[in-house]
């Protein structure tokens, strides 16, 4: 190590592998997520459906809460962070059925 930076711990070197391991396979969950939501919006702007449904989004936090809670994870946290998801992939949405429209 460097004069400037003192040696890792093995058990702190570990965790923090472990912890990487785990970012990449989120990026990876969120990844086929988008892919299959893009084909979602594909879909709706097809049917000519609105690029949010909020029924089911509402159904959504409160499965996500409840998965959350079972996972002792702060429900709190899981919704705000399936609130970003979400907005993100309307926002998609949205800009699908604008191409679409803009092709037809």
């Amino acid at each position: 190590m460097t004069a400037d930076r003192p040696a890792v711990p093995a058990e702190l070197a570990r965790l923090r592998g472990s912890i990487d391991n785990i970012d990449a396979a989120l990026v990876h969950i969120l990844a086929e997520r988008f892919k299959a939501t893009q084909r979602v919006g594909v879909l709706k702007a097809e049917l000519g459906l609105p690029p949010s449904d909020p029924g089911r989004e509402a159904v959504q936090v409160e499965r996500l809460r409840q998965l959350a809670r079972e996972a002792d994870l702060d429900p709190v946290f899981a919704e705000k962070f399936l609130a970003f998801v979400v907005a993100e992939v309307i926002r998609h949405h949205e800009a699908i059925a604008q191409d679409h429209a803009q092709r037809s």
